[in-house]
């Protein structure tokens, strides 16, 4: 009797199976399109992306049962940008998240019908990406990152390592849509320190040669790395001219430290990756991305690595070290 019970007991749960599995696969699947500042083979920036993903699914979404995920990585490459924009587009998401005020610029006017999630982006108001931070109104939400100010503290951070800076190149593409307002933050902040400020242009990475060499031949030279897509995607580069023509640099982005570069001041990326996972469940569950504030990162985190400072030969200061959230031996 008891072996009759178990097996009916079995057979019960086995027509059970199929139609929990039924159940839920007839839940409604949602599509999100995923627009990325870095390349697929940035383990940092995958990082990053793990946090939106965990936080996804601590917030009720599961990848493959009731929403599936379109990645594309545009390695801060504006012809990617473009062609990525269109495709996510051309497959009707129902929310797209997009890093990187490059990408969001490309990506906006051809996302006008689709709502979007934004991350890592600088004067969201300035660009016109949203009417105000409080009401953005029209498709388009997220989280804004550095304030044009983050050049003054850039600075303060290069003449603390190097009393003796005189000048200080801003790199960033030419084309980035914020690159004058860092340029003319870092002109006045300079300008109490008796600081010349450079602006070399780049739209090549065939052109870091020649522009690092003639960095290298100004006295007092420093180097500041403001968000961009297109030096994030190549910090290899940038850190191997920095260290080969020994110029103090700092990067708004930490996976530059943690590659071998000075010192990082900015966001916690990571922080802002999960905050927005929470905004792009908001748009699933129907509310309309005009009407989230778009919010202001409230973790910062200052980066130095000793082994860098050692092969520029520099000391860093006792004061800067405390302050640090972390430094690399």
């Amino acid at each position: 009797m008891r072996r009759r019970r178990f097996i009916g007991l079995i057979g019960a749960s086995a027509v059970g199976w199929p139609l929990v599995t039924r159940a839920q696969r007839s839940e409604p699947t949602r599509r999100i399109g995923v627009l990325l500042s870095f390349a697929e083979n940035d383990r940092t920036g995958q990082s990053w992306l793990s946090a939106f993903r965990q936080e996804l699914k601590a917030l009720g979404w599961r990848e493959g049962i009731n929403i599936d995920i379109e990645y594309r990585f545009t390695a801060g490459d504006p012809a990617r940008m473009k062609r990525f924009s269109v495709e996510l587009a051309e497959l009707r998401p129902n929310v797209i998240f997009v890093t990187g005020t490059g990408v969001v610029g490309v990506a906006r006017p051809l996302l006008t019908s689709t709502p979007v999630v934004f991350a890592q982006v600088t004067d969201p108001v300035g660009t016109g990406f949203v009417a105000s931070l409080a009401h953005p109104g029209g498709n388009m939400t997220g989280f804004t990152s550095f304030e044009y100010s983050f050049a003054g503290k850039w600075l303060e951070l290069l003449k603390e390592v190097q009393p003796s800076l005189a000048r200080v190149a801003v790199l960033e593409h030419a084309d980035n849509a914020n690159r004058m307002g860092y340029l003319q933050a870092a002109e006045r902040a300079a300008s109490e320190l008796n600081v010349a400020v450079l602006a070399p242009e780049v739209r090549q990475e065939s052109e870091f040669e020649g522009i690092f060499a003639g960095l290298a031949r100004e006295p007092g030279i420093g180097l500041i790395v403001p968000p961009d897509p297109f030096t994030l995607s190549r910090r290899a580069a940038i850190i191997a001219l920095t260290q080969r023509y020994r110029l103090p640099s700092v990067y708004a982005f930490p996976p530059f430290v943690t590659d071998g570069g000075l010192m990082s001041y900015g966001i916690d990326n990571k922080d802002m990756y999960r905050r927005s996972a929470s905004y792009v469940d908001r748009v699933l569950r129907g509310e309309r991305p005009g009407e989230l504030p778009v919010q202001a990162s409230n973790k910062f985190e200052l980066i130095v690595n000793l082994n860098a400072a050692r092969g520029l030969g520099l000391t860093l200061p006792a004061a800067l070290l405390s302050r640090a959230d972390e430094v690399i031996e």
